[in-house]
């Protein structure tokens, strides 16, 4: 996938998904409860868990209840999509958080945004940006609600254009993460965390910037409410490519972090070469045991995300 730029800082990234707190109970009150090892017992590390870190994954299809068990052997969370994931007409992921939660699994909660275009459009009928993202906040809030998720889960605003925001970009999620953290919920950006030429050179040295960087600037100048980050950022290196060995969070680039994105499918050739022989031969990631399931790898500080278990 190209990642064509549209102006100084602005990028089309077009990634997330391109693969088709709770309180322990008193076992005094809960004799069903798992009881603690004896001292010097041999204790399973949590499922996913190396380098500091969870490995998870994201898709835009379902991959079935079977699979899902499955996979679990090998992944501690999943993304989970509120509404339609990009591209797609439909949202096969829809009432399966239940069974999810059943079988175990940790979540990162999604909900895909607008494009620019989609914004400007909008505008044009005479909805205004922070409108807009004021109404798709009441309807990935509603949804949340509605599969069950517990406030306080963090819902990710999938911002699928990378780079420096455009205005309408920055009224448009703005708005959506202050109004969704006026619900009860907290507000999270999956945005790109892959630096972009931002302008001239400066002083003779280029000048760089990340979506993320952009973001965080914005919050901090307008005393809003912080976001939580989900950073995608397949470039090799600092990704580790198609691997079940993610690195730490921090080796991606960027600080304080709730997750990153460090493969995606297929693979962009541009920004993968070097790690090119860990994707299969179409140039996808394919989850293992399981030839036919092509996913995004994903690495975060908890096996739940989201906090929506």
């Amino acid at each position: 996938m190209k990642l064509p730029v549209l102006g100084f800082g602005l990028a089309v990234l077009l990634a997330c998904g391109c693969s088709h707190k709770s309180t322990a109970a008193d076992p005094a009150t809960n004799p069903t409860q798992t009881p603690a090892p004896a001292p010097g017992a041999m204790i399973d590390p949590p499922i996913g868990f190396e380098n500091g870190v969870y490995r998870g994954f994201d898709r835009n299809d379902y991959p079935g209840d079977t699979a899902m068990a499955g996979l679990h052997s090998t992944f501690a969370f999943t993304g989970y999509w509120l509404n339609n994931p990009p591209g797609e007409n439909a949202n096969s992921w829809a009432g399966k958080r239940a069974l999810l939660k059943q079988q175990g699994w940790g979540f990162l909660v999604l909900a895909n945004g607008r494009l620019d275009a989609e914004i400007l459009k909008a505008q044009k009928g005479g909805t205004t940006p922070a409108q807009l993202g004021q109404q798709d906040a009441a309807a990935a809030v509603a949804a949340a609600k509605s599969e069950g998720f517990p406030p306080q889960t963090i819902l990710f605003l999938d911002q699928e254009e990378g780079g420096r925001l455009l205005d309408e970009q920055a009224a448009y999620l703005l708005a959506w993460t202050e109004a969704v953290s006026a619900t009860g919920f907290r507000a999270g950006v999956y945005a790109s965390g892959q630096p972009v030429d931002d302008g001239p050179p400066l002083g003779g040295k280029a000048q760089h910037i990340t979506t993320i960087e952009d973001i965080r600037t914005r919050v901090h100048t307008g005393h809003l409410h912080e976001i939580a980050m989900f950073d995608a950022q397949d470039t090799c290196p600092p990704a580790p490519g198609c691997s079940l060995h993610p690195k730490p969070l921090a080796a991606s680039g960027l600080d304080n972090l709730t997750a990153w994105q460090y493969s995606q499918s297929p693979r962009r050739p541009e920004l993968t070469q070097s790690c090119k022989t860990t994707y299969a031969a179409d140039g996808n990631c394919y989850a293992p045991n399981f030839p036919t399931v092509f996913l995004d790898m994903d690495a975060a500080s908890s096996s739940d995300p989201s906090h929506g278990r």
